[in-house]
């Protein structure tokens, strides 16, 4: 077995007790930093469909046009489970580094795909049509960036700051999210013009992010292994041995029910949402998403480090009371905003809200399982799920709109939010019960 560890992989009885915090932040920088490529890839697709949705589909009205558009970005997400399967299998036998290696790779070359594709104009159908291919593509990839990222990060931190680092997760997911969006305001406030954007300007973010991939990946070619994966008995990552967790997988999906839906909501479709219900210009919307992100994005270490003293069932919790209770209410009166101020706070007081899922969601899931199938026990229950309520959330929102029902919309987040409440009511503290710390060598 020693011959499929990688080259560069530090000796196992020594990398624990050598590893300073400074070469802990390193690894987790460079694990984390594929991780924000890869999500600045799948998110500038959303970030920029306000402008390429007329290039791939017929001309109709822009509700219809955009929901097009979503139900692609919805379909992505049904690549998911099979990345992470995939993935997830290759991490746990193969290693957490040449997983991570490959699946930026592969956004790499979707996202370099869509920056090239014709129109509907050009080739007809067959636009849309490979525009899914990519769309395919970049989330069998993304699919496998969760579980395994979530896995490599968690193990490579130390117990007692494990929901501090394990945040640098979404960290870097948000942080890919608000890089695409940053690249937006720049392009639509400085250097073209809302004409030249629906032309050919929302290419130039895709190229971007296939240059940055190739980057992600030179940088994960140098990634430590991580401990608990070299000294690991013996090597799974199959879905037999991920049925024997049957109480595990129920949590997972449970615990990431309410917390995926709300996050697309204050996030991915958020943008939209300003647009076409508050009224906001493009540009407004953009601005006040993007800063918004920006302060949940710094919120996410706080957070994780809470929960390293308080344990991570409590701030799970607050996510399910509050979420429970104010999301109606926020959604409500982010619709009546006029005055941007307002807008971004009432859409930051929703993320704040989230932080107390998105900061601590992934070490959660990483502690409920043993070592050799951790990866895969993360990923794939996980993707399952958000490939389910977290892709189609957007298109839900979309439809209920067009439909004259969009206040539905309101009571769907909130009660899926309420079910996960039940589930973390009910689940253990993780933190105090941690199979990474009781396979520990």
């Amino acid at each position: 077995m020693a011959a499929t560890l990688p080259a560069k992989t530090p000796a196992p009885t020594t990398q624990a007790k050598t590893l300073t915090t400074a070469d802990r932040i390193r690894a987790i920088l460079i694990g984390s930093s594929g991780n924000l490529v890869e999500w600045y890839d799948f998110y500038v697709y959303a970030a920029f469909s306000l402008y390429f949705a007329k290039a791939f589909f017929p001309a109709s009205e822009a509700t219809v046009q955009l929901m097009h558009s979503a139900a692609i970005f919805a379909v992505g997400f049904l690549m998911r489970p099979i990345g992470a399967w995939l993935f997830g299998r290759m991490a746990d036998r193969q290693g957490r580094r040449l997983a991570l290696t490959i699946s930026v790779l592969l956004m790499c070359f979707g996202s370099a795909m869509i920056a090239v594709l014709p129109t509907y104009e050009t080739i007809g159908i067959w636009a849309p049509t490979l525009l899914l291919v990519a769309r395919l593509l970049q989330g069998l990839s993304l699919g496998g960036e969760y579980g395994t990222s979530a896995t490599y990060l968690s193990e490579m931190a130390s117990a007692e700051r494990r929901g501090f680092y394990s945040s640098f997760q979404y960290v870097t997911l948000i942080g890919g999210q608000l890089s695409a969006m940053l690249v937006l305001v720049l392009l639509q406030n400085f250097l073209l013009t809302p004409q030249e954007l629906e032309a050919w300007g929302w290419r130039i973010p895709f190229a971007i992010g296939a240059g940055l991939a190739v980057v992600a990946y030179v940088m994960r070619r140098d990634m430590h292994e991580t401990e608990a994966f070299v000294t690991a008995r013996r090597r799974d990552g199959t879905l037999k041995a991920l049925a024997e967790h049957p109480r595990e997988i129920a949590i997972v999906v449970g615990l990431t029910l309410g917390g995926t839906i709300a996050f697309y909501t204050f996030t991915t479709y958020m943008q939209k949402y300003l647009v076409n219900t508050a009224g906001f210009d493009i540009g407004t919307a953009t601005l006040i998403s993007a800063a918004a992100l920006f302060v949940f994005m710094l919120l996410q270490p706080v957070v994780g480090a809470v929960s390293d003293r308080v344990g991570r069932r409590p701030v799970l919790l607050s996510f399910g009371i509050l979420g429970t209770l104010a999301t109606v209410p926020l959604l409500e009166a982010i619709a009546a905003a006029r005055q941007p101020l307002a807008a971004f706070l009432l859409v930051l007081a929703g993320l704040s809200i989230v932080s107390g899922y998105t900061a601590i969601n992934a070490v959660v899931k990483a502690e409920l399982f043993p070592t050799p199938i951790r990866a895969l026990g993360v990923g794939l229950p996980y993707a399952f799920t958000v490939a389910i309520f977290g892709g189609s959330a957007e298109w839900i929102a979309l439809a209920l709109k067009a439909a004259g029902y969009e206040g539905l919309f309101y009571w769907y987040v909130t009660g899926a939010i309420g079910l996960s409440l039940i589930v973390y009511a009910l689940m253990p503290e993780t933190r105090a019960t941690s199979r990474i710390d009781r396979d520990a060598p």
